[in-house]
């Protein structure tokens, strides 16, 4: 049934403000939305593509393994960082402006990346290219808040869920099917180049399509919020990028750091609002928008599983059984097709039930996850590739409806004048889960391949587990949401109920309807 908001939002609420809120469609919305969508693709893909290639860029710099990997975790660790900062700024001077600012740096970036003469230059070119996809990304989910509502929200955030779960599946069978194409020992750089002609159309379409203005009047920057928030997040951030160099076992008491931070930016951004103030992050989202907090703890546990497991099962086919980049990347397909097809179903189908397709998403995801391992442990190694196909298309789709009906329903009581903040805030929660993800599920890969002696199915079974035990996390907390959305409906009802019952027969009815109905 449509999301409806709490009856009692008190005067000058977040809740109330949404409501005040108009709406004019704009006629160039889906357009719009393609070109953000087609950007949102690109920077996300990012996140993943350069991974298959950097043994050839070890060899073609002559850089070490712990230099080199930051060509990954430097992209992921600066877009974490960026989300709401860049979420507040869209919000505050257009998101627009911020697109544009934020693909024009990306292009550029892009270029200095392919060109970079030296590891230390692609780096730093990966650092401002990461800095601009954080950017890029909460304009994304904010046009959707500003240029869609009702069903055509649920379906704009649907193709935004398939273009979430697709790019992340399909990053290693981009890049191994670009390598591929462009042989040779400068080959990786076409990883990054193919990049600028995308961007540059894009960027021509944006200007002819994006709606301008869409700020909500709110200048102000709260610069000890960012620099608060900005400590806390590379505190806790660094030591799990850095997890493949032994970043964990040297940097855990970044970890204490990082807590402390982000508890002063709690309590920073609670007295600016007390004070009227206009926060980066306004922690009323958390504590008064049905459904924010909870779905942004949801989303933070499930992308632990969801982002770490591409890499256990990259590892598992290309250095347990010998998959080239390319094979082991179609290998895991299946998932990606059936999460993308599945979400645009899904995003016609989350105005009627809502949190009911998260929590059916959640269970096929536990059973094709879980179905991936027993099978890995079953059957023959050389048949893995065809035999998990059926269990990854099932946990695909799954995860289908899981991405996008999830983000609909965290974002729906949002207004939109707090849309950019708002999604930067959810996405900086999916990076957290990511980065825990991605440092923990290859860091137990390699403890139980040395425990059992290089069994790779074993290993590659505890990944799927330590998913499955993620995706567990998120169901509680989906049937915990869809409880409380059932109760907060049956309330609104009865006072509705009431509401008629007085207007027809006055109070002194309503009081005694009970008493009166038994005699």
């Amino acid at each position: 049934m449509p999301p409806r908001a709490s009856t009692d939002a008190a005067p000058g609420s977040l809740q109330e403000q949404s409501a005040a809120e108009e709406y004019r469609p704009d006629p160039k919305r889906w357009s719009a939305l393609s070109v953000t969508l087609v950007v949102g693709f690109m920077s996300l893909l990012d996140v993943s593509i350069v991974s298959v290639a950097l043994p050839s860029l070890q060899r073609d710099l002559g850089a070490t393994p712990a230099t080199v990997q930051w060509v990954v975790s430097g992209y992921a660790l600066t877009f974490g960082l960026m989300l709401v900062p860049a979420g507040r700024l869209g919000d505050a001077i257009g998101r627009r402006r911020m697109f544009l600012i934020g693909l024009a740096l990306f292009v550029v970036s892009s270029a200095a990346c392919g060109a970079a003469p030296s590891v230390a230059w692609l780096v730093a070119a990966r650092l401002v290219q990461g800095l601009a996809a954080g950017c890029l990304a909460p304009q994304n989910s904010a046009f959707i808040q500003q240029l869609f509502r009702g069903g055509e929200r649920g379906r704009a955030f649907g193709l935004f869920g398939a273009t979430v779960g697709i790019s992340t599946a399909v990053g290693p069978v981009a890049g191994g099917a670009i390598l591929g194409l462009a042989s040779g020992p400068d080959g990786w750089r076409w990883l990054f180049l193919v990049n600028v002609p995308i961007g540059v159309v894009a960027f021509v379409l944006a200007l002819r399509f994006l709606p301008r203005g869409g700020s909500g009047g709110r200048g102000r920057i709260d610069v000890v919020g960012v620099l608060l928030l900005g400590a806390g997040a590379l505190a806790v951030l660094f030591p799990l990028v850095q997890a493949e160099s032994g970043g964990l076992a040297q940097l855990w008491w970044l970890f204490g750091v990082g807590a402390v931070l982000l508890g002063a930016f709690v309590a920073w951004e609670r007295r600016v609002v007390a004070h009227e103030g206009q926060p980066v992050f306004d922690p009323r989202l958390v504590t008064q928008t049905r459904g924010y907090g909870i779905g942004a703890a949801l989303g933070t546990v499930y992308f632990v599983g969801f982002s770490g497991i591409w890499l256990v099962f990259a590892l598992f086919f290309q250095v347990g059984l010998g998959y080239t980049p390319l094979q082991s990347g179609l290998a895991v397909t299946p998932f990606a097709l059936g999460s993308a097809s599945a979400a645009v179903v899904a995003g016609r189908l989350v105005e009627r039930y809502g949190r009911k397709l998260t929590v059916l998403g959640l269970a096929g995801v536990i059973v094709g996850l879980a179905a991936a391992a027993v099978v890995l442990l079953l059957v023959p190694p050389s048949a893995a590739g065809w035999a998990i196909a059926p269990a990854l298309l099932v946990g695909g789709i799954g995860g289908g409806f899981v991405i996008s009906p999830n983000i609909t329903m965290t974002l729906r009581d949002v207004p939109v004048s707090m849309a950019g903040s708002a999604g930067g805030g959810l996405q900086t929660a999916q990076r957290f889960g990511a980065a825990i993800g991605t440092a923990a599920l290859p860091g137990l890969f390699y403890l139980v391949l040395s425990a059992t002696g290089d069994d790779y199915p074993v290993a590659a079974a505890a990944g799927l587990a330590v998913s499955v035990l993620g995706a567990v996390a998120a169901l509680v907390l989906g049937v915990v949401d869809l409880r409380r959305n059932r109760a907060e409906d049956a309330e609104a009802a009865a006072a509705e109920r009431d509401r008629v019952r007085e207007e027809r027969h006055g109070p002194d009815h309503v009081h005694s309807h009970g008493h009166a109905w038994h005699h």
